[in-house]
């Protein structure tokens, strides 16, 4: 039979020694010390960030230095203004975006901007967000794909410079032609009526 002493050393080692068990299990398992309720929100959020099918098919299109050839319609009764300019589309964030800057002419001045273009694993939608030296706005779009087309397809709405207060709807195709070509078409609607504004041709440099 043990006696008092010998029980109460016993529970002195097993209350020391149980901190720095729970302590290895914590570095081995991130996870073991958090409630059901934290665990499933790590696992959430852990899915939501993960790099998918969708990015690595973005990356696949679009990573790349690229020849473009613009077009530009002013009016739909005007002739249309042309230009040239250059691309370059880097993988970002581990994949997560695909981040642009291009570079070339817009009316006879020189031009510039920077696009991030990705998927949310959340709502499902590929995402657009635009920036250029002619602006001071930041223009998003969201999309979805259609593979049968191979075309993106991005909506949304900016703000119209000609009208303070009012909101241009705009659509954006972007068509996959081949591995070395992919075509930009943007549209905006004025009065209920959707007009063809600029295409991009875009071809991958050598």
């Amino acid at each position: 039979m043990t006696s008092p002493v010998h029980h109460a050393v016993l529970l002195a080692c097993t209350l020391a020694v149980a901190p720095l068990v729970n302590a290895q299990e914590a570095a081995s398992d991130p996870t073991a010390a958090m409630s059901p309720e934290q665990q499933a929100m790590m696992a959430a959020w852990e899915k939501a960030s993960r790099p998918g099918p969708e990015h690595a098919r973005l990356a696949e299109h679009f990573v790349g230095r690229w020849d473009a050839r613009q077009t530009l319609w002013m009016a739909p009764d005007a002739p249309p203004m042309t230009a040239t300019g250059q691309a370059q589309t880097t993988a970002e964030f581990g994949g997560r975006q695909m981040r642009m800057a291009y570079a070339g002419e817009m009316m006879g001045a020189p031009f510039e901007g920077a696009s991030h273009t990705g998927y949310d694993n959340v709502s499902g939608v590929y995402t657009s967000v635009w920036m250029d030296n002619m602006s001071t706005g930041t223009y998003t779009m969201t999309g979805r794909y259609d593979a049968a087309s191979r075309t993106y397809t991005f909506t949304g709405e900016w703000p119209d410079p000609m009208a303070a207060g009012k909101m241009l709807p705009v659509r954006e195709t972007l068509r996959i032609v081949d591995a070395d070509h992919h075509v930009m078409d943007m549209y905006e609607t004025h009065g209920g009526e959707e007009r063809h504004t600029m295409r991009i041709e875009f071809s991958r440099a050598e």
